[in-house]
């Protein structure tokens, strides 16, 4: 997975990622359980240098991860779609959310995060390396 397109529900935004990702995650933190709608956000990590977004149905909502430190929630005003996060705590990176990619098939997450706040019939069901909150190396 070298290159990596991307677009909201609406296709207003479109993205392309040109970098291999960092890290694939699933996240369970209730921040992105809110902001998803779902039991979990599924990520791939890129280098910021390397994602590039167009459109202008662009929206930010800052919110605050568990280190207390900002996280920029960005998405399509339009449709609503969440397209990517950048975090104080990550900086550098841009934290796509994998339902957005224009070819799902080559995701596959390798670890899950902040499992202490995954959904109760979720505890069983991964075969992925599971983290209790987020892993600092």
């Amino acid at each position: 997975m070298t290159k990596q397109t991307g677009r909201c529900l609406c296709g207003a935004m479109t993205y392309e990622a040109t970098a291999m990702p960092v890290m694939s995650v699933t996240c369970h933190c209730t921040h992105c359980q809110k902001a998803t709608g779902s039991a979990y956000s599924t990520n791939i990590c890129v280098p910021s240098d390397a994602f590039n977004i167009t459109g202008d149905t662009l929206t930010t909502y800052v919110d605050q991860g568990d280190s207390g430190m900002d996280l920029r929630r960005f998405f399509c005003s339009k449709c609503g779609s969440p397209i990517y996060t950048e975090a104080d705590a990550m900086p550098g990176l841009s934290i796509i959310k994998a339902g957005t990619l224009d070819d799902t098939n080559t995701f596959k997450p390798t670890a899950n995060i902040f499992c202490e706040s995954k959904m109760q019939w979720l505890k069983d069901e991964c075969e992925t390396t599971d983290f209790p909150k987020m892993p600092t190396e």
